[in-house]
């Protein structure tokens, strides 16, 4: 039987170019999807919309719809996604060390 390896479970569960930093935002609390759709406009409506089922789907975030007209919905870390917070303020620290590197090469 083989032994499953924890970083590839880790990287197909929260991993990817878009899902940290939609955990990253829920971080802070429940948002609207609105609020998430505005607070990454780089990200595509298609994707951000996969994104966000495959993280249901882990159980890392919840959806809730509060069956308003019009639609009312939000998102926000289950318990599994909240114990993410070290790893994803680890790799927040580690990006900003990178711009500030990038930034004093560059002159800036």
């Amino acid at each position: 039987m083989e032994i499953p390896c924890p970083m590839r479970i880790a990287t197909e569960t929260m991993g990817g170019r878009w899902r940290p930093g939609i955990l990253w935002r829920l971080m802070d609390g429940p948002m609207r999807y609105g609020e998430l759709r505005r607070g990454m406009p780089w990200i595509s409506e298609k994707i951000l919309i996969r994104h966000l089922r495959d993280l249901e789907a882990a159980g890392l975030i919840l959806r809730t719809d509060h069956g308003t007209q019009p639609p009312q919905v939000d998102y926000r870390l289950t318990e599994a996604g909240q114990t993410l917070g070290p790893v994803l303020t680890a790799m927040a620290a580690w990006g900003a060390g990178r711009s500030a590197a990038g930034a004093e090469r560059l002159g800036a």
